[in-house]
């Protein structure tokens, strides 16, 4: 008898989880979660092209040190933060993780200045391919970004509206952080990439 009270349990626990945003709540973490991982990869394709780049740039502009040092400065500062799937539960190691991608954004957009200053550079062939990965990369990373907010965005609705937020606070779910910018244009526009006159 104890065996079917215990079984008959089990199914309204079930039932109920199930109709109060539980599994809900499940599938949009996992979303999330694919979603990070997206932007992780983008960022560390980006982090991947910056050596080769750097070593262009300094092939015909090796006194440019105050860029270069903020590019190391900047690619050190991304690698040293560990982002790993805990890091979306921290809004402050998510502030240090965006800030520090924030800090490579400016530092490539200065190094890619620096070829304004030397028409060989601009014109190697190694040199304007990179500019084109990076530029493609800068596109994947906006577009991983934004599904990522888009899933953070049903998530936090989700653990935030009843009856679902009794079922996130008692399983111990809560708002994640999502991405910001200072100039909302940021999110959906690709640094400029000039390559120059083409002929």
């Amino acid at each position: 008898m104890q065996k079917f009270f215990t079984g008959l349990m089990a199914i309204v626990t079930f039932l109920s989880l199930s109709g109060c945003g539980y599994n809900s709540i499940q599938a949009q973490d996992e979303e999330i979660k694919a979603q990070w991982s997206e932007v992780l990869n983008q960022y560390q394709r980006r982090a991947d092209l910056v050596p080769n780049l750097v070593k262009t740039v300094k092939g015909y502009a090796d006194h440019e040190e105050k860029v270069f040092s903020e590019v190391a400065e900047a690619r050190s500062s991304v690698s040293s933060i560990r982002a790993t799937p805990e890091l979306i539960n921290d809004p402050d190691a998510f502030a240090k993780f965006q800030a520090a991608q924030g800090q490579m954004t400016s530092a490539l957009s200065r190094l890619l200045a620096v070829s304004e200053n030397y028409p060989q550079l601009k014109a190697d062939a190694g040199f304007r391919d990179l500019q084109a990965q990076l530029e493609g990369t800068e596109n994947r990373v906006t577009v991983a970004r934004n599904r990522y907010i888009e899933a953070v965005k049903q998530y936090n609705i989700t653990v935030r509206s009843f009856p679902d937020n009794l079922t996130a606070m008692v399983f111990g779910y809560k708002p994640k952080p999502s991405f910001t910018v200072d100039n909302e244009k940021a999110i959906s526009t690709a640094p400029a990439v000039d390559f120059g006159d083409k002929k």
